[in-house]
C-alpha cells in the first residue's frame, strides 16, 4: 500500500507530497531499481531514466516506444542530482517535459529515503516538493486520468516487481 500526505501553508504557496511504501526486498535492490536502467525500464510507465550519481550530475528519463508514438520529447523529464549517499538518499530536482505548461513550472525538487531494519522490508520514502508548480503536483498524484497514476502507481509497481518478479502493466 502506497500512502500519500500533503502539507500546504495557509497561502498555498508550497506544497510537499511525501509518498512512502514497504518493500520486502534488501535496500541495495530498491536503490538499484531506482538508479540502474536495467531496473527502472521495467516498472511504472516503463521508461528507462539515466542518473548521473554525482552533485551536479544529470538525470535523464526517455520515452517508451508508446509515447514516441505519441510525439513525446526525446527527454521526457530531467533533472540535476543534488545530494546522493548510495543505497540511502538521492536528491535531484525534476522537470517534465512533455507540456509546455509544466516545463514554464521549472524544477522540482524529489527526495528518495531508504531505510532498512524493518524485517527483509526496505521503507522507501519519495518526497516531491511542488512549490509553485500545481500542474506538476496534479499530474505526479495521479489526479489526471490522461497522465497515468503519478508517483502512486510507479512505487506500488516497483513494489510489485521486486516482490513478485513482475510488473502491473
Amino acid at each position: 500500500m502506497t500512502t500519500a500526505t500533503e502539507t500546504t501553508s495557509t497561502t498555498d504557496t508550497t506544497t510537499v507530497r511525501v509518498y512512502r511504501v514497504f518493500v520486502n526486498a534488501p535496500i541495495q535492490k530498491v536503490w538499484d531499481a531506482i538508479v540502474d536502467p536495467e531496473w527502472n525500464a521495467q516498472y511504472g510507465y516503463k521508461c528507462r531514466a539515466d542518473y548521473d550519481l554525482s552533485e551536479g550530475g544529470a538525470y535523464r528519463c526517455y520515452p517508451n516506444e508508446e509515447m514516441t508514438s505519441f510525439g513525446a520529447p526525446d527527454v521526457i523529464i530531467d533533472g540535476e542530482i543534488i545530494e546522493v549517499d548510495p543505497p540511502r538518499r538521492l536528491v535531484q530536482t525534476w522537470r517534465a517535459n512533455w507540456d509546455p505548461e509544466l516545463v514554464a513550472e521549472g524544477y522540482t525538487r524529489v527526495s528518495f529515503e531508504l531505510s532498512d531494519g524493518f524485517g527483509d522490508a526496505t521503507r522507501l520514502t519519495v518526497t516531491h516538493e511542488l512549490t509553485g508548480a500545481p500542474v506538476t503536483r496534479h499530474q505526479v498524484d495521479g489526479d489526471n486520468p490522461n497522465a497515468g497514476g503519478g508517483w502512486p502507481f510507479i512505487l506500488s509497481d516497483l513494489k510489485t516487481l521486486l516482490e513478485t518478479g513482475s510488473s502491473i502493466g
